[in-house]
């Protein structure tokens, strides 16, 4: 569980719990209640799921991983 801080986005929350911004759409998931919100005020109960398993490619670059 995370409780937003105001000027949360989430993109922000992804970064600041999973290291990537890419994980956004994992957030907005399990948190359709507040797919509509762009900037999150202050007190909001988001759930923070487990990431699944990723399997890296070995011929990307370090930069796409």
């Amino acid at each position: 569980m995370y409780k937003t801080i105001q000027g949360d986005t989430w993109d922000i929350i992804a970064k600041k719990y999973y290291g990537k911004e890419k994980h956004i759409d994992i957030l907005i998931q399990v948190n359709t209640k507040h797919v509509d919100t762009v900037i999150f005020p202050a007190g909001i109960e988001l759930t923070l799921p487990d990431l699944p398993e990723e399997t890296k490619d070995e011929n990307l670059p370090s930069w796409r991983d």
